[in-house]
């Protein structure tokens, strides 16, 4: 098995550096849960440099009640440095470390060609993509009361209807390799009454791309109850072709590979039998159980 998500700062201090030593943690941890191969995709947000890059999006979204905690989040987050960070991430490899220098590509709309252009500079093995936010309503923010606030004041299929709008344009961008967490928009529990013609729009973006699509076993612990993607999501996926690679999205030591085999099991259910592994950003494919 793969664990292809796991982020090296805990969401409660954005500028804790971890160590190679405990980069070896994960590793053995991941070990105890059946995950052999790691790939270590801290948020872009987190970075300095990539704030930078995309300046302060969220002016263009002024009018919007979460704007300004938007700029907080990113005056609270942005802090580290994307240098030091594919450095420690070089280093647990050079150290051999069963781990790959990735990062978690966070979507920003009509500025992904930037973002890939920064990227570029860097030597990653995978890049995960994902859609956290749509303007500046962070939807999967279940901690923040002005966040969740907007869930009750917006419709449920038109913020479905955007995120796939967005997750088509993260796709079609050709700066990611894995799309992560791909029906996140779900996370809070609020579902529309039709949910399979998202599934399709979602699934069609994605083969259209040619990516890869993430399992991940963290809608377990969200307020969903499930993994990402649904099972009839997951299933439409398949039909379609699409490659997979499993997740925990951990972000601390004890979620590492956190039900890296129930995950298997439900890819193996619906004929999958291989998984989605990246060197410099070239796919391979790698037996499910053996990886």
């Amino acid at each position: 098995m793969i664990d292809y998500h796991l982020h090296l700062w805990p969401h409660s201090d954005a500028s804790v550096w971890y160590s190679l030593d405990q980069i070896a943690d994960y590793c053995a941890r991941a070990a105890q849960n059946g995950v052999q191969e790691l790939a270590l995709t801290e948020h872009a947000h987190r970075f300095r440099d990539v704030r930078a890059t995309v300046g302060d999006f969220w002016t263009r979204f002024e009018h919007e009640p979460t704007s300004t905690a938007m700029a907080d989040y990113f005056d609270f987050h942005a802090r580290n440095s994307l240098d030091e960070y594919v450095t420690l991430a070089q280093a647990a490899k050079d150290a051999g470390l069963p781990v790959k220098i990735g990062l978690e590509v966070d979507y920003y709309r009509d500025q992904m060609d930037d973002v890939s252009a920064l990227l570029a500079q860097y030597p990653f093995d995978v890049l995960i993509g994902s859609v956290h936010w749509l303007g500046t309503w962070q939807f999967d923010d279940i901690d923040t009361p002005i966040q969740m606030a907007e869930w009750t004041t917006r419709d449920v299929n038109d913020a479905w209807a955007q995120y796939a709008t967005a997750l088509d344009e993260l796709a079609s961008s050709r700066s990611v390799d894995v799309l992560a967490h791909p029906d996140l928009i779900k996370v809070a529990g609020f579902q529309p009454a039709a949910p399979e013609e998202f599934w399709d729009a979602m699934a069609d973006a994605a083969a259209r791309a040619d990516v890869s699509m993430e399992c991940s076993s963290a809608g377990w612990v969200k307020p969903v109850g499930e993994q990402y993607p649904a099972i009839g999501f997951m299933d439409r996926l398949v039909e379609r072709g699409l490659t997979f690679t499993t997740a925990s999205d951990a972000h601390r030591l004890e979620r590492v590979g956190e039900r890296a085999v129930d995950l298997a099991a439900l890819l193996e259910e619906r004929g999958v039998s291989q998984l989605a592994a990246y060197d410099g950003r070239q796919r391979r494919l790698v037996d499910l159980r053996a990886s």
